[in-house]
């Protein structure tokens, strides 16, 4: 290896470590190194499984239930099935059932949703709202969760309009990718209702950690914006993440240039 290949692999070596993206991959004659085309056979793999694995929600309900803000009910979609939740995204916006939802006013609502990840919820889910309940909790009064399969993020609002929620938060899966299949995004929408558009809604996205946004900082986050939105009156587009605001004033400018 020549001296300029020692620096070229230096560069990318050290580039690589800031971000999940395939760059700098090499080549083996005209095309990929045997090992990256491997590793992205693998990457695509996990992204199919953790779209198309459904969701465990027995043991998903175990392990919420000993969040202490009560047993999650259950609901559905009007998909079917996990082919037809895919080919039909307008099912998975609306509620096949929801009897099993208790009509019990609170300032705050959590569905937790498989969306396109029920990988990603079975990661992450218990640990979030945990923090979630941890940030609200002495503020605010929390509904029992709900647990949603088949589920698109505006099927939360019907589930909000029946248990009277003010502010509703949707846990739910994100489409898998090639560098990450198990991220979770949560969806705040203030005085949900059926017909909600995504305008009215703020999204906290990439929650994975250890290398996407933690736990502690996405209920953060959420708690800011659960109280912007009170002080507002909705969410949405006007709503902004102020969350930031001191450490980019502050320390952060330096690096900001």
């Amino acid at each position: 290896m020549t001296t300029d290949d020692i620096a070229r692999q230096q560069f990318w070596d050290t580039l690589r470590q800031s971000t999940q993206a395939r760059i700098g991959l090499g080549r083996s004659g005209n095309a990929l190194p045997t090992r990256e085309v491997l590793e992205l056979s693998a990457a695509h793999a996990a992204a199919r499984d953790a779209v198309h694995i459904p969701l465990d929600t027995e043991r998903l309900a175990a392990a919420i239930g000993e969040i202490g803000i009560g047993q999650p009910a259950m609901v559905t979609s009007r998909a079917s099935s996990r082919g037809e939740y895919l080919r039909r995204p307008d099912l998975g916006r609306l509620p096949a059932d929801l009897s099993s939802v208790p009509n019990t006013p609170a300032d705050i609502g959590f569905v937790l949703a498989d969306g396109l990840s029920p990988t990603a919820l079975m990661h992450h889910a218990t640990a979030l709202l945990r923090e979630l309940v941890a940030e609200l909790g002495e503020s605010y009064t929390l509904a029992a969760p709900v647990i949603a399969t088949q589920a698109r993020v505006a099927l939360g609002d019907h589930i909000a309009a029946r248990g009277q929620y003010t502010t509703l938060l949707v846990i739910i899966g994100e489409r898998p990718g090639l560098s990450v299949a198990d991220s979770l995004g949560i969806y705040l929408t203030h005085r949900p209702q059926p017909g909600c558009s995504d305008a009215e809604r703020n999204c906290i996205s990439n929650i994975h950690p250890p290398d996407g946004l933690g736990y502690r900082e996405a209920a953060r986050i959420a708690a800011g914006l659960v109280s912007g939105a009170r002080q507002l009156g909705r969410s949405g587009v006007e709503l902004k993440d102020t969350s930031r605001g001191v450490a980019i004033d502050a320390g952060g400018r330096g690096e900001l240039g």
